[in-house]
């Protein structure tokens, strides 16, 4: 089973400032409650590795998660790809200019390879769209 899960929030900033923060491996990783520990592998920011801990009964230890921005359109989309032996994620990002900043519109998709994965984000991925929504604002404020 794959789970996919949109949703859209909206800012009061430039599409540069909302790229500056989505765009960014370090940035997206410390966001998600899950990302334990990350490295930046590449000096671009286009690879990073998330150390994952996943509350379920099959994985009992810390999943390595290899990522990589699949395609980068400044300042309006990026597509990443996180690929480990449990899971498959790809997620989107696209900002989108409206009349008092900007809209982000976020996938994601999670194709579990052990059980328990897909449940796990089904229950929890809206949660944590709202962690990169909260990141996202606390970013913005510390720039103003």
């Amino acid at each position: 089973m794959t789970v996919r899960v949109e949703r859209t929030f909206e800012v009061t900033a430039s599409p540069e400032h909302v790229w500056a923060f989505i765009a960014d491996p370090t940035r997206r990783a410390e966001s998600i409650s899950v990302v334990s520990d990350f490295d930046v592998d590449d000096p671009a920011g286009h690879r990073a590795t998330w150390h994952v801990d996943l509350p379920i009964p099959f994985v009992r230890k810390t999943i390595t998660v290899e990522t990589e921005d699949v395609i980068r359109t400044p300042p309006e989309y990026v597509e990443f790809v996180g690929k480990s032996k449990v899971m498959r994620v790809v997620g989107e990002h696209r900002i989108v200019p409206t009349e008092t900043g900007s809209k982000l519109e976020n996938t994601f998709v999670v194709d579990g390879r052990v059980p328990g994965v897909e449940t796990f984000f089904k229950r929890n991925l809206d949660g944590e769209l709202e962690n990169l929504r909260r990141g996202l604002e606390r970013y913005l404020e510390a720039e103003r």
